[in-house]
């Protein structure tokens, strides 16, 4: 494994996003010295917050699985994860709606899910979800160790006897047919394998080694922190100051400083230096290697090759309406399906028939919303900003809220527009504003060659001490990604 060369007593991390948190601890309990920069007055990047006249939402992600990656980065300092970030386990993990009018609740309990299988689709349904469960362990044992828990340089780095068994066991077909192989109701597909466009990949395209995002959030179950999803880097945030990390707030880094093929330093935009032996980077890699380094023969290839993962647009609404056929996370699947995924990735334009996550964290925590209030996160999926027929700037975004709200209210949300008190349009313009290339939260696609050690490393190429961290590199998107790309960024610098 490459490490940083030199000196790395002194570490400053940019961005206080849940990698740069990460890293920040795992390197405090090493015992370097961190200095984390954020330019926001908050910790949390993509995990954000919104307040709104007594409202509050999170501005990025809505789903957290894994919380034993959370308990890992505590235990490095030796804290414990309940009495920092309180927590439960959601039930159902979602709630599935399908155009016929029927539900079908995912739920973490594979013998309760049995069951419901079986009583919307039959046994033999059943019957195949229990295979599939089976399988979807054992491609997550598979790949963790050998696959994602792991830095990798070089694309021998794959060859271990898990990369046969993996081969063997069907993990470079695509994902769409796997899942199809165990489930022959549209409805059960559907369920198993929309996690692909987690990866930025239609799931007739993904490759089926990505079935385990589907086995972490619908078979280890889903789960909700007191607050919201922003409590977790509030949490973060909090341990690493308490054990000696020196984050400063308000920082706006403007550039890496470098010196001799080495980061000596970095310049805020008010004129600050931090000098650094080591300079870990959490912005989204692209935008890095952009706006904050100096420009590289490297640096040129990978910002024109790069593909990236569909975008999405984002309302967040405070509401009088309340809705008891709902869950905490709802999705609403179209009629249409492969031809969805063809008009957002490959045509480049809205999903004429699209499908739906309506989050509603107020179902779990009333506090995040005055007394009798809700709180809805709702979900659909776009075109990046490499598509150019859409313009987000002008009308586009009014009219085509205005039309999401008409199809919540088609599929049961009735009187949804007339309910909101206060709400905010998040546009892939407004994601590119904040720092994401493409205008996507999702970084780059996991296609095969942005896949493991295809994908953009978190070494730099040519200045030995600078590492990168967060969704853009290994191993890619997800809160459970993220934070083991802590670990790993870390891991480069202490050699461990």
């Amino acid at each position: 494994m490459r490490t940083v060369e030199g000196r790395t007593d002194r570490v400053v991390i940019v961005g206080a996003g849940l990698g740069g948190l990460a890293a920040a601890i795992r390197l405090a309990a090493a015992g370097r010295s961190v200095t984390l920069l954020e330019r926001e007055d908050h910790p949390g990047g993509r995990a954000g917050r919104l307040e709104l006249d007594g409202y509050r939402f999170d501005t990025g992600p809505t789903v957290l699985t894994m919380p034993e990656l959370l308990e890992d980065v505590l235990a490095t300092v030796g804290e414990d994860l309940s009495a920092w970030l309180p927590m439960r386990k959601l039930d159902p993990a979602y709630r599935a709606h399908f155009p016929d009018g029927s539900t079908l609740d995912v739920i973490a309990d594979t013998a309760r899910m049995a069951g419901e299988v079986a009583r919307v689709c039959g046994s033999r349904e059943a019957d195949g979800y229990l295979r599939f469960v089976d399988h979807a362990r054992e491609l997550w044992d598979l790949e963790r160790t050998d696959f994602i828990d792991r830095n990798l340089d070089r694309p021998t780095d794959l060859v271990t006897a898990n990369l046969w068994r993996l081969f063997r066991r069907g993990g470079f077909r695509r994902l769409q047919s796997k899942v199809d192989s165990y489930f022959k109701d549209p409805r059960t597909r559907r369920i198993f394998s929309f996690q692909a466009m987690y990866a930025g990949v239609a799931p007739h395209q993904a490759l089926a080694l990505y079935a385990v995002i589907a086995y972490l959030d619908s078979v280890a179950g889903v789960y909700f922190p007191e607050g919201g999803i922003h409590a977790v880097p509030r949490a973060l945030a909090g341990v690493a100051e308490k054990h000696g990390v020196e984050i400063v707030y308000g920082a706006e880094v403007s550039r890496v400083e470098v010196a001799n093929g080495r980061a000596t330093g970095v310049s805020t935009s008010d004129g600050r230096r931090f000098p650094a032996d080591v300079v870990v980077l959490n912005p989204d890699l692209p935008v890095a290697y952009r706006d904050l380094l100096p420009p590289t023969r490297w640096r040129s290839p990978l910002l024109g090759s790069l593909r990236y993962s569909p975008s999405c647009v984002v309302l967040h609404a405070g509401s009088r309406q309340a809705y008891g056929a709902t869950a905490h996370h709802n999705i609403h699947f179209g009629r249409l399906w492969r031809e969805s995924f063809d008009e957002v990735i490959n045509q480049g334009r809205l999903m004429s028939d699209p499908s739906l996550l309506v989050t509603n964290p107020t179902y779990s925590d009333p506090s995040l919303a005055p007394e009798g209030r809700q709180t809805y996160y709702v979900l659909a999926p776009t075109p990046n900003l490499t598509a150019k027929l859409l313009d987000w700037r002008g009308s586009l975004a009014g009219t085509y809220r205005s039309e999401l709200i008409e199809t919540l209210e088609q599929r049961g949300y009735v009187g949804f527009g007339d309910g909101i008190e206060v709400s905010k349009f998040i546009t892939p313009a407004d994601w590119a504003d904040q720092g994401m290339a493409a205008g996507t939260p999702f970084a780059a696609a996991h296609t095969l060659r942005q896949t493991g050690p295809f994908r953009p490393g978190n070494l730099h190429p040519t200045l030995s001490n600078v590492v990168f961290v967060g969704s853009g590199t290994q191993p890619g998107v997800g809160v459970p990604m993220v934070l083991i790309s802590g670990r790993l960024a870390a891991s480069r610098v202490t050699g461990e």
